[in-house]
């Protein structure tokens, strides 16, 4: 167990990659990424369950939590990377190795996030954009420019199931960009 919460530690010093390619200095680490991508799915699983929804928020913060463990190994494979590698399949193998063969029930929890077979994996998906975008709001709130991909991510938002009951969310997204 030692070994997981050692390797877990890397996520702190990694930065996420395309912010760093894109001239943000010290960008945030995959850990601080993870913790808001927690964060959000604790209060959007609340939320959720408030209006009637079955969610199991354990279930989805423990997938919140792991879904980008595997980066302690392969790191933060930016988007240009993701065309020389496998990205999925290196995930997978690194989760097998930091996880070792007793921990498959992390493992299948991974899975419910990388394949959005669950709920509550789609929810963590849903959680990681958002942060997603408002990091890329913060950052332009510093001056950086020259983000906007990221906030393509708002189409996914707005396709995405829970878009009927985080509607308004989304608008206070895209006026946060001007949208």
């Amino acid at each position: 167990m030692l070994d997981t919460f050692i390797e877990a530690g890397k996520l702190k010093k990694l930065p996420r990659m395309g912010w760093l390619l894109r001239g943000v200095p010290h960008p945030e680490s995959v850990a601080e990424h993870c913790f808001r991508v927690a964060l959000i799915t604790l209060f959007l699983a609340d939320e959720l369950k408030k209006r009637g929804v079955s969610i199991n928020a354990e279930r989805a913060l423990k997938i919140a939590l792991l879904h980008d463990l595997a980066e302690a190994k392969i790191t933060d494979l930016p988007l240009e990377a993701q065309h020389y590698v496998d990205k999925k399949k290196a995930e997978r193998k690194a989760m097998v190795d930091i996880l070792g063969a007793e921990k498959v029930e992390y493992f299948e929890l991974f899975r419910e996030y990388e394949e959005e077979k669950s709920l509550e994996g789609r929810l963590v998906k849903f959680a990681d954009k958002l942060e997603m975008i408002l990091q890329a709001w913060e950052y332009e709130k510093a001056g950086i420019k020259g983000l906007d991909e990221f906030w393509n991510a708002l189409e996914y938002l707005e396709q995405s199931e829970f878009h009927k009951y985080f509607g308004e969310l989304i608008e206070e997204l895209k006026k946060l960009k001007g949208y």
